[in-house]
C-alpha cells in the first residue's frame, strides 16, 4: 500500500503516483507484515536483494546490476583523530558508482511490473547515470534532462555512454524536474527521481547493511549529505523496519548535512520548522546536492526529528578539506558531495554536538571519479623530470 506522508490518504501499490491526488504531498510505501528470522539473510548473495522479503516488488521480474552490498570500512586513524568510533558506508561502489543504483534497481523493477515502456528522470548527474545503465539493462527507452553546465563530467559520460537521450535544460535542476514530472503526469514516461516512493524501497537497505555489518546493533549517528532528502528518510525508513521486526533495540540519530549554498533543510531545522523556504538559485562546487527546493523534504525533516537527530551546513572549502581528508588518511576516494558526511561530522564534533566516542556512520555516496575534474584541480600539478636516475634520487632525497 502506497500511503501520504501528510494526510494519510491510501493508494494502491500498483497506481502509477508521484505525490498524493488530495494535499499534494510526498508517499511512502507502508511496510507488510514480514514474518522472518534474521538469520534468513545469512549465506546469501551479497547484495541489497539479499533482503527481498521486504522490498515490495515482482521477484520475478528483478532488474539487477548485482548493486549492494558495498564496503563498510572502520575507519581508526580518522577516527582517533576526531574521537569517535568511526565506520564509512562507501557507496561509491554501486555498479555505476553511487547509491543511486539501490533506488534504481528497485524502481526499475517496478516499471517492469507495470509494463512501461520508456524511463525519465530529472538529475544533477548520479540518478542520469544509473537510471541509463538500469534502462539499458532493462531495455527500455531512457530520457533524462541534465540542467545545462551543471553537471559533473564523469556522470555525464555515464549518462550519455549507456543510452539515454540527454536533453540540456537552461535552467536548474529543480526546474529540470518540474518539467519531468509533468511529462510523467501526461503519461509520456514513467518518472525515477527519489519523489518515486519505490526508489526509495532501494535506498532504504543501506540502512539494513548498516545495521547487518554492525551485528545487528545501530550506530548511535548516521551522518550522510542531504540534497533532494530521499536518502536520508530512505536510510531511517529502513533502520526503523528492521527495530519493528525486533532485529535490534536500538535506533541512529540521524543527522543531514548540507551545502552552505544549497541548504533549505538545515535552515528548517535550525528554526524548528517542518516547512522549507527554497532556495532559488543554489550554489554549490558539491553539485551532487546542489538542490534548493528538495522534493522529499518532508519525509527528511519528518526522519531528523522522529530520531532526534541534527543538520547542519558546510561550505565548499570545508568540503573539498574533507573530501581529501578521507582519501589521504583512509584511502576513500568520493566525489564533493560525498564528503559533506565527513565535513559534517568534523564539524559537529568541534561544536560540541557529536559526542566522544560515539558510534558513528558516515554514508559517503558517489565515487571519486564521478567528478574527475575538481579532484584533479585540488591537487598539486604532477612533477616534471627527465627519467635520469641522478636527478630522481635527487628529487626524493629533496622530498
Amino acid at each position: 500500500m502506497i500511503r501520504c506522508v501528510s494526510c494519510g490518504e491510501e493508494y494502491n501499490n500498483d497506481d502509477v503516483i508521484y505525490t498524493c491526488e488530495k494535499c499534494g504531498s510526498v508517499l511512502e510505501l507502508v511496510p507488510e507484515s514480514v514474518d522472518v528470522d534474521k538469520s534468513i539473510f545469512d549465506g546469501r548473495k551479497d547484495t541489497l536483494w539479499k533482503y527481498k522479503e521486504f522490498i515490495p516488488v515482482d521477484e520475478s521480474k528483478i532488474v539487477t546490476l548485482e548493486e549492494g552490498g558495498t564496503p563498510f570500512c572502520k575507519c581508526d586513524k580518522l577516527g582517533e583523530e576526531l574521537g569517535v568510533n568511526l565506520y564509512v558506508k562507501v557507496e561509491g561502489s554501486n555498479p555505476t558508482g553511487s547509491f543511486k543504483d539501490r533506488g534504481m534497481t528497485v524502481g526499475m523493477t517496478k516499471a517492469m511490473e507495470l509494463g512501461v515502456s520508456t524511463v525519465g528522470c530529472a538529475s544533477t548527474g548520479n540518478t542520469s547515470a544509473s537510471l541509463a545503465a538500469y534502462a539499458a539493462r532493462a531495455g527500455l527507452r531512457c530520457i533524462v534532462f541534465l540542467p545545462s553546465g551543471k553537471v559533473a563530467l564523469g556522470k555525464l559520460a555515464q549518462a550519455m555512454f549507456h543510452g539515454a537521450e540527454v536533453i540540456s535544460i537552461n535552467g536548474n535542476f529543480d526546474e529540470a524536474l518540474e518539467a519531468m514530472t509533468a511529462l510523467a503526469l501526461e503519461k509520456h514516461l514513467y518518472l525515477l527521481n527519489s519523489i518515486n516512493p519505490f526508489r526509495l524501497e532501494g535506498q532504504k537497505t543501506i540502512g539494513y547493511e548498516i545495521l547487518h555489518s554492525l551485528g545487528w546493533q545501530s550506530p548511535d549517528r548516521i551522518i550522510l549529505p542531504v540534497g533532494n532528502a530521499g536518502n536520508i528518510s530512505a536510510i531511517w525508513k529502513g533502520v526503523s523496519e528492521f527495530y519493528d521486526a525486533g532485529f535490534v533495540d536500538s535506533k541512529p540519530m540521524m543527522t543531514g548535512i548540507q551545502a552552505e549554498g544549497a541548504c533549505p533543510i538545515t535552515n528548517a531545522f535550525k528554526k524548528h520548522s517542518k516547512e522549507i523556504v527554497p532556495v532559488e538559485n543554489p550554489e554549490t562546487i558539491a553539485t551532487a546536492i546542489r538542490i534548493g527546493a528538495p522534493v522529499s523534504y518532508t519525509k527528511a525533516l519528518n526522519a531528523i526529528y522522529d530520531s532526534n537527530g541534527y543538520s547542519e551546513t558546510v561550505s565548499d572549502e570545508e568540503i573539498l578539506s574533507a573530501q581529501k581528508l578521507l582519501a589521504r588518511k583512509e584511502g576513500i576516494g568520493v566525489e564533493p558531495a560525498s564528503a559533506a558526511s565527513i565535513a559534517g561530522l568534523k564539524k559537529l564534533v568541534e561544536m560540541g554536538e557529536i559526542d566522544k566516542g560515539e558510534t558513528v556512520t558516515c554514508v559517503v555516496t558517489g565515487h571519486l571519479l564521478k567528478d574527475p575534474n575538481t579532484a584533479i584541480d585540488a591537487c598539486t600539478k604532477p612533477v616534471e623530470v627527465d627519467a635520469n636516475l641522478d636527478d630522481l634520487k635527487k628529487l626524493l632525497l629533496n622530498k
